[in-house]
C-alpha cells in the first residue's frame, strides 16, 4: 500500500518534469544548434497575445492553430498567420545598439510585412528598421482574430452558457431549491446581488446595476480561471491583458459618470461648507479622482494575474538554468503551491473589481441625506 501510494507520487512528479520540459523546450527550425535557454523569451511567449494558438512543441515548428490576420493598409488584407511562422526567420542588427533582433518575414499574401514580437509592421525597402531593440517601421491598422480574442469569445459564450442553463432551470421548476449547476451559480449570484450591489448601492436603486456587475462578476472569474492554462499547452492570458482590464474599468467609469445626480457632481465641484480658495484646489483633485479609481481598477486585476503566471514560471525555469532534474524538488511543490493560490487570486479578483465598480457606482447614485 505504501510503495503503491509514494509510486502514485513518483509517476505524478516525473510527468509534471517531463509535461514542463516539453512546454519550455525551444528550438530553432532554420538551425541545428540549441539556443540557450532564455527565461524572459520564454515567459512572454507562454502570456503575452499571438496571431497563431500554439498546441505543443518547439516554439517554431510545434504543433499551432494559426489565426486570421486582418489589416487594414491602403484596402482591407486578410491572410493566414502562418504566412508569417511558416516564412523565413530573418535576423537584423540594431543600428544603434548592434543587437541582433529576428523577425518573421512575411511570404505569399503577407509579403510586404513583417512580424516582429507579434506586432507587424510594413517593410521600407524590403527591411525592419531597429533602433534601441524595438523596430520603427510603420504598423498597419490591425484587427486580426488573435489568441486572446478568440479567448474572450470562448469565455463570453461560456459564460452565457453557464447563465442560460441556470436561467433556464428556474424557469422550468419555479422557485425551487437549486440542483446541478443551479446549486454552484446561485450562491455566487445571491453574493453580488446581497453582499455587494445592495450593501453599497441606495436601496431603491441597486437593482438595475445589478445584471451589469454580475456579468463582470462572472466574466471575470471565468476569464481568470481561462487564464491559469497559459501554464499548460494551447492557453490564453485574457485577463492578463491590460487591454481587457481597460476595456472593464471603462465600462465601470461610464456607468459611474452617466448614473451621477446632483448630489454627487456637487460634491465633485462645489463641496457643500468648503470655502472657495480650498475648492479650487480640491475640484481639480476631484476630478482626477474620477479617473485614478478605474485606473486603479484596471491595473489591480492585470498585474495580479500577471504576476501569478511570471511567478509559476519564473519558478519551472530554474530546472533548466541550473539544466539539472534535481531542482524539480524544489521549483516543481513551490510552482504548484502558486498554483493553489492563484486559484484564490482568481475569485478574489473577480470579487474585488465588482465590489469596487458597486462602491463607485453607489457614491454617484447616493442621496443626500441632509
Amino acid at each position: 500500500m505504501t510503495f503503491a501510494k509514494h509510486l502514485k507520487y513518483n509517476i505524478l512528479f516525473l510527468f509534471a518534469l517531463v509535461f514542463f520540459g516539453n512546454i519550455f523546450a525551444e528550438k530553432n527550425n532554420t538551425k541545428e544548434t540549441e539556443k540557450e535557454f532564455n527565461v524572459s523569451e520564454m515567459i512572454m511567449h507562454h502570456i503575452k497575445d499571438a496571431h497563431e494558438w500554439h498546441l505543443w512543441g518547439p516554439e517554431h515548428g510545434g504543433t499551432s492553430i494559426y489565426l486570421p490576420v486582418i489589416l487594414f493598409d491602403n484596402g482591407l488584407k486578410t491572410f493566414n498567420s502562418s504566412n508569417f511562422y511558416h516564412g523565413p526567420i530573418v535576423e537584423q542588427k540594431d543600428s544603434i545598439t548592434g543587437e541582433v533582433s529576428e523577425f518573421y518575414l512575411g511570404k505569399g499574401p503577407a509579403a510586404g510585412y513583417a512580424l516582429c514580437h507579434e506586432e507587424i509592421y510594413i517593410l521600407h525597402e524590403g527591411k525592419l528598421e531597429f533602433k534601441e531593440g524595438h523596430p520603427h517601421n510603420v504598423q498597419p491598422y490591425d484587427f486580426s482574430i488573435t489568441k486572446n480574442v478568440v479567448s474572450l469569445f470562448f469565455g463570453t459564450f461560456l459564460v452565457l452558457v453557464l447563465m442560460l442553463t441556470v436561467a433556464s432551470f428556474y424557469k422550468k421548476n419555479g422557485a425551487v431549491a437549486p440542483k446541478g449547476l443551479a446549486k454552484f451559480i446561485e450562491p455566487l449570484i445571491l453574493l453580488v446581488q446581497d453582499e455587494i450591489a445592495y450593501t453599497n448601492i441606495n436601496h431603491n436603486k441597486y437593482k438595475k446595476f445589478v445584471p451589469f456587475l454580475l456579468t463582470v462578476f462572472f466574466f471575470i472569474i471565468t476569464n481568470n480561471l481561462l487564464g491559469m492554462i497559459p501554464l499548460l499547452p494551447g492557453g490564453a492570458n485574457l485577463t492578463g491583458n491590460i487591454t481587457v482590464t481597460l476595456f472593464l474599468a471603462t465600462l465601470t467609469l461610464l456607468i459611474t459618470v452617466f448614473s451621477g445626480n446632483k448630489n454627487y457632481w456637487r460634491h465633485i465641484f462645489a463641496t457643500p461648507g468648503v470655502p472657495i480658495p480650498i475648492l479650487i484646489i480640491m475640484v481639480p483633485i476631484e476630478i482626477i479622482g474620477i479617473f485614478t479609481k478605474p485606473i486603479a481598477l484596471m491595473i489591480r486585476l492585470f498585474a495580479n494575474i500577471t504576476a501569478g503566471h511570471i511567478i509559476i514560471l519564473a519558478l519551472i525555469s530554474i530546472i533548466f538554468i541550473n539544466k539539472s532534474l534535481a531542482w524539480g524538488a524544489l521549483s516543481v511543490p513551490m510552482a504548484l503551491f502558486i498554483s493553489v493560490l492563484e486559484l484564490l487570486v482568481a475569485f478574489l479578483q473577480a470579487y474585488l473589481f465588482t465590489m469596487l465598480s458597486a462602491l463607485f457606482i453607489g457614491a454617484a447614485v447616493e442621496e443626500d441625506h441632509h
